[in-house]
């Protein structure tokens, strides 16, 4: 059941991906005008990813939707704003990357707790492939999909 707190935490949450992701655009020296829809991008995603993880569906699913969201997102930007999709992808997939995961799989490594490290480190793995597979899909789709323009009608064609 989806209640207020939920909400509010949801809301909260994308907000910090959203700010995040612009800070991260500004460090990679992205185009000013492109800040919001690169913020828009990254809080989406992590949105899909909260969303996922509160339905139970893992981390890597959730990874991999919200990978599909932030690429379809992406994608649907570049051709608005006739900017590259690398530009929203980018900076968007930033929230999404298994940062933590890379570090804690180093850390139990040091501690000689292998068995902790070989786990974290496989569902590292496993989120990184999740990303990966996410953003083949999105890409590989034809462009029809991300725009909403229509074709013009040429002479002897109907409405």
């Amino acid at each position: 059941m989806i209640d207020l707190p939920m909400l509010l935490n949801w809301g909260f949450q994308t907000a910090v991906a959203f700010i995040s992701t612009i800070a991260f655009a500004i460090i990679f020296h992205t185009p000013r005008r492109e800040y919001l829809f690169c913020g828009i991008t990254g809080g989406l995603g992590w949105l899909v990813y909260l969303i996922c993880m509160d339905f139970h569906t893992g981390v890597v699913t959730a990874s991999f939707f919200a990978t599909v969201a932030l690429a379809w997102a992406s994608r649907s930007f570049s051709f608005y704003r006739k900017a590259p999709v690398t530009i929203f992808l980018i900076t968007g997939i930033f929230p999404l990357v298994p940062g933590a995961g890379i570090y804690y799989t180093g850390y139990h490594l040091f501690m000689s707790d292998n068995s902790q490290g070989l786990l974290k480190g496989l569902e590292t793995i496993k989120i990184a492939v999740a990303i990966a597979l996410g953003i083949g899909i999105v890409l590989s789709l034809p462009a029809f999909f991300f725009t909403l323009r229509r074709a013009p009608k040429g002479p002897g064609q109907r409405s």
